[in-house]
């Protein structure tokens, strides 16, 4: 991350933070006490700003900024309430399509879902506040800069939010090697949210019993799965065909 992304210090980032900057996390040292601290604990909680307690060496390389054992880091984007999104989605008069990523960690990965679901019409990115990969400039350069357009919603609890989309009137599929029905005979041409899961264990299983629908994707050879991003490629791309939209680029 850039320098000009980090804060250094208890009271630079208390005051970023009642400023309303969007902080993708913060670092604070162990055994560091104090009013000063319990502030800034009490605003990240308010703010639901993901923090980590770590050891006093993670901190070395930072030894020559004044830093009190606290960093912030500075999102790269800005972040989107996806209550406030969905009712204007719909006002629009469009049909809500929603990537939603559960604990999908690399970057690479991130920034290649973000780039196709731009150009597959979704409308937002859900993702968990903890857990989830950090939208850096590796990010942005994968995602060849869809970050910076498509709107991306953190949640501190994914599956109450995906429970309100599901309210709302959105279908959840989830894509899944223990899927049982093949993508592209499910109807995806309506109100949807599209779940992928952790590239190490998939998608949790609390979500996968609150999906309408898993969803697989049939292969051939001996390779046990797909790559996150190229299995969310093809099911996003297959709710495309099924909108039969004929004025692509």
């Amino acid at each position: 991350m850039k320098k000009e992304n980090l804060i250094y210090g208890i009271r630079p980032l208390i005051e970023a933070i009642v400023a309303g900057k969007d902080i993708e996390k913060v670092i604070i040292q162990k055994g560091n006490r104090g009013e000063s601290i319990n502030e800034l604990l009490t605003l990240l909680r308010k703010a639901d700003v993901p923090y980590r307690l770590l050891p006093s060496e993670r901190f070395e390389h930072y030894k020559n900024s004044n830093h009190q054992g606290v960093i912030g880091y500075i999102s790269e984007i800005t972040y989107q309430d996806i209550t406030q999104l969905l009712p204007t989605i719909y006002e629009n008069g469009e049909v809500p399509f929603i990537l939603a990523l559960d604990r999908i960690t690399d970057v690479r990965n991130f920034g290649a879902l973000a780039r196709s679901a731009s150009c597959a019409g979704v409308h937002a990115i859900l993702i968990p506040e903890k857990g989830a990969a950090q939208i850096n400039q590796d990010a942005i350069k994968t995602s060849a800069g869809a970050l910076m357009s498509i709107p991306v919603c953190r949640t501190p609890n994914l599956f109450a939010t995906l429970k309100y989309l599901k309210n709302s009137g959105l279908l959840l599929c989830s894509i899944t090697e223990k899927g049982n029905e093949i993508y592209h005979t499910v109807s995806l041409d309506i109100p949807l949210v599209l779940l992928l899961g952790s590239e190490e264990d998939g998608i949790s299983t609390d979500l996968l019993k609150l999906s309408d629908h898993l969803l697989n994707i049939p292969m051939l050879g001996n390779i046990a799965s797909l790559n996150v991003s190229v299995a969310g490629a093809i099911v996003m791309f297959e709710q495309l065909k099924q909108r039969n939209i004929v004025n692509l680029k």
